[in-house]
């Protein structure tokens, strides 16, 4: 196999890609990649005048594995991505009629024949190549035997009476020009003994028929792509442009794994990734512009362009993906995230949140994203807000600690003892001084200097660390010192839901 520099290619005009997955398993990474670069190629030339149609086709031949529950979990995690298809959506095997219409229409023309080779002589052919040393390969018997030397009661094959010299050219938008040997191609099955088209076969009338123009997949494919060329002459039809994009490796430059990343679309959605985020972080594996990031979807119609992706292997960057959805969180709409954090929560708590819980969310939600990687970080933060009393599972320790009798912890010397319901009413009084109508509201900029100035107050009387008077604070509110924000939480509770959890807080026997 021969490779030299990428060609020129001007694209022809209505482009027209398939995304065409086996449903034999879960909607990979590599899977949602190779769609999403298809999907952008064809809405970049519907942008530009030149058609763009983005076709879905599920290749459902392999009978034993496909099956419906693969099925719904490809076109879940398409429709989850925002990749939406144009028209119905093609099942391969339902068009195995007209594969082998194609088949027996080759046969006819004198550019298939039919093979009676038996599965032992097959075999025996493949014993004989291993011996000399030679490529196994089928041997061309009944290319030229007469079909009236055929044995009785042998069903045969259809096979392609594929060329024997030169080569067959492929000028790929992402390889380069890739050129073999015809001499290394066999004469492949197109229609099985039993009838049924092999997979070359199905995919060339597929494409074909669908007015595919450009095939854009990953590179294991690109040993069919010299034989469905093959296939594509001897028909008489327009080859397509083929653009084989490099796999997607772990950060260790294996192949991708299910410890490196390889599992369903789904499994990101549950982890709490967002779909833009996943597409985002995707169209970075192997395409880039510049030193961009972060790319907006219209940039990303605007710039893509499949020839611009790289030849070497992409590597999967867990961290990397954690980096880019934390920045879509952090400048996503604090109500779109309300609605995606409140599904979490109401599936954990098994119960629907009110709507003043939901206004709250709405409230904090500026303090809880700027540290959330994702939606199940940002839920875990947002707990704090949940309930008439704190409800987290673990219990107010700090309270516990303090209410034994026990002086508040990392004191610096000279500080007095301080129990915690003293203190604790001491930062109830500094906020019961902060008039109702100066209380701030989340996007006031007012917030620190409104309550920065009584808490520290209180620390600095009481010659403890400030930070000290927060987690006590933070454990009266939401039940933990860690709270998501002190000040943006004194907010989103509001003044009368702050003084009434203190109280809670104090009254609460331990």
């Amino acid at each position: 196999m021969a490779r030299s520099p990428r060609s020129a290619y001007i694209p022809r005009m209505s482009v027209v890609v398939r995304f065409a997955p086996s449903p034999t398993g879960f909607l990979h990474i590599g899977g949602a990649r190779t769609a999403l670069f298809n999907w952008l190629f064809a809405r970049h030339h519907q942008l530009y005048g030149d058609g763009g149609v983005f076709r879905l086709r599920i290749e459902d031949t392999d009978r034993q594995r496909s099956t419906q529950q693969a099925v719904d979990a490809i076109v879940d995690g398409l429709q989850w991505l925002g990749l939406a298809w144009d028209g119905e959506i093609v099942h391969q095997f339902a068009r195995a009629a007209r594969h082998a219409e194609a088949a027996r229409q080759l046969l006819a023309a004198g550019r298939a024949y039919h093979c009676y080779c038996t599965p032992g002589e097959l075999e025996a052919m493949r014993e004989r190549a291993r011996a000399e040393k030679r490529s196994v390969r089928y041997d061309g018997t009944w290319r030229v035997k007469d079909p009236a030397e055929a044995p009785a009661g042998v069903a045969p094959v259809i096979r392609l009476k594929a060329p024997q010299e030169g080569a067959t050219t492929i000028a790929d938008l992402v390889q380069g020009e890739v050129t073999v040997a015809n001499s290394e191609i066999d004469d492949l099955i197109l229609l099985r003994a039993d009838g049924t088209p092999t997979y070359n076969l199905s995919v060339v009338v597929d494409d074909h028929d669908m007015n595919v123009t450009h095939v854009i997949r990953g590179d294991d494919h690109l040993n069919n792509a010299f034989r469905q060329t093959q296939i594509y002459r001897a028909l008489d039809w327009t080859v397509p442009a083929f653009a084989h994009l490099p796999l997607i490796h772990g950060p260790d430059g294996a192949k991708l794994s299910k410890r490196h990343g390889a599992i369903g679309v789904e499994a990101y959605r549950e982890m709490g990734y967002l779909p833009e985020a996943l597409r985002n972080y995707l169209l970075r594996l192997g395409w880039s512009h510049g030193d961009d990031e972060i790319i907006a979807t219209d940039d990303a119609i605007r710039w893509f362009d499949v020839a611009d992706v790289g030849r070497g292997a992409a590597r999967f960057d867990q961290a990397k993906l954690d980096s880019v959805n934390a920045d879509y969180i952090r400048k996503a709409d604090d109500a779109s995230l309300v609605e995606l954090v409140a599904a979490w929560l109401e599936a954990e708590f098994a119960r629907e949140l009110s709507e003043a819980e939901r206004e709250r969310l709405l409230k904090a939600m500026p303090g809880l994203k700027p540290r959330a990687k994702t939606i199940v970080d940002l839920a875990e933060r947002a707990k704090f807000y949940m309930g008439e009393r704190p409800s987290l599972k673990e219990p107010a320790r700090i309270l516990l600690k303090y209410d034994r009798g026990d002086p508040i912890v990392r004191s610096p010397p000279g500080s007095a003892i301080t129990h915690p319901r003293g203190l604790l009413i001491e930062i109830k009084g500094a906020l019961e001084s902060i008039p109702a109508e100066d209380w701030p509201n989340t996007d006031d900029m007012k917030i620190f200097s409104v309550f920065n100035g009584p808490l520290r107050r209180v620390a600095e009387t009481r010659h403890i660390l400030y930070g000290q008077v927060m987690e006590l604070l933070g454990a009266a509110l939401g039940g933990s010192p860690q709270s998501p924000g002190l000040y943006i939480a004194l907010s989103a509770f509001g003044r009368d839901e702050v003084l009434r959890r203190i109280d809670d807080s104090l009254s609460r026997p331990l």
